[in-house]
């Protein structure tokens, strides 16, 4: 393969430092991810040469762009930069695009390119679902979203719910009434709304009714108008319970499905969001977004975990179907 000289100018001595990181940290990252590319740096000038300096030369483009913009350079944007040109992903225009403004002057932004089709689909469609594993940021931009679209009075109220299944632990033998058993249930949804509008002004908004967060069941018989929706975990939904939730959206109303198919807790039947894609998918104003570990934003080594756990589904798979087609053999 050819290779190429490549020289990015980097305007201005202190974008060239946060560019490098300190230490040079960020180019050593750099030069890890394209071992056959050399990257020299003189002055406000970085000349590439390698097999890959084109894609090297488009990474640090990207970054110096991502810093023109206001958006900080640390370890993990550089990585996720990097993944995503690898891709030939745009990180310009996936990380600075701004979901909301949050309490304590942080700013919500999707941190991949799935994210950023997540958020997109959200905006554009009536009904959104994001399905993918732990830690994609599926309910916690679903919450930013909802939260942003009642602070422009697109809708008049959020309604947050999910299904009041026992995750391998028996609800009676917790303390309290009926909301006192299911509240844990629901406290993801409360500590995404704590974190976007802070603890009492959420608080102000769910003693008003105007954030409403409630198992699945106390959805039936309801038509819900000028609202978004968020139905969470929604793999431990029952067929039944889909149908109920997905026919209560009334006119003005949005509405976000998540879930993870991979940790259905169901004890009985089967999850109402396995196959649903096949009956509804081709409805007008409705999108199936599918997230990846690729789309992991916790610690490394959650998509650590969930590699692994997708490794041994397939190679269970692989098994399953070796032992099928020797019975057909035989």
């Amino acid at each position: 393969m050819p290779t190429t000289q490549i020289k990015i100018f980097v305007p201005g001595n202190h974008l060239m430092a946060a560019l490098v990181g300190e230490g040079d940290e960020f180019l050593r990252l750099v030069e890890g991810a394209f071992p056959d590319s050399s990257v020299l740096v003189r002055g406000n000038e970085i000349t590439v040469d390698g097999a890959q300096s084109e894609v090297v030369g488009r990474l640090f483009d990207e970054l110096v762009r991502l810093l023109e913009q206001g958006h900080p350079l640390d370890a993990s944007v550089v990585k996720r930069t990097i993944e995503m040109v690898q891709e030939d992903e745009r990180p310009s225009e996936v990380l600075t695009a701004e979901v909301l403004r949050a309490g304590r002057g942080r700013t919500v932004r999707p941190k991949s390119a799935g994210q950023k089709r997540y958020t997109d689909a959200i905006s554009s469609n009536v009904i959104t679902f994001g399905i993918g594993p732990a830690g994609t940021g599926k309910s916690y931009l679903a919450v930013a979203l909802a939260v942003q679209a009642l602070q422009a009075r697109q809708v008049e109220r959020i309604i947050l719910t999910r299904p009041a299944v026992e995750a391998g632990e028996r609800l009676g033998f917790l303390p309290g009434d009926l909301m006192a058993k299911i509240d844990p249930y629901l406290r993801p949804l409360y500590d995404a709304l704590y974190d976007m509008l802070e603890i009492e002004g959420a608080q102000r908004l769910i003693e008003r009714g105007t954030i409403e967060i409630a198992p699945l069941a106390f959805m039936r018989g309801r038509t819900l108008n000028s609202s978004f929706i968020i139905l969470d975990e929604a793999q431990n939904a029952t067929p039944e319970q889909m149908k109920m939730f997905l026919t209560r959206i009334g006119f003005g109303s949005k509405a976000v499905v998540t879930g993870d198919v991979t940790q259905v807790d169901l004890m009985v039947g089967r999850s109402g969001l396995n196959g649903l894609e096949d009956v509804i998918g081709g409805i007008e104003g409705l999108e199936f977004v599918h997230l990846t570990r690729r789309d992991v934003v916790r610690h490394r080594i959650v998509a650590d975990i969930v590699a692994a756990y997708e490794h041994q589904d397939a190679t269970a798979a692989r098994a399953v179907g070796a032992v099928s087609a020797k019975r057909k053999r035989k």
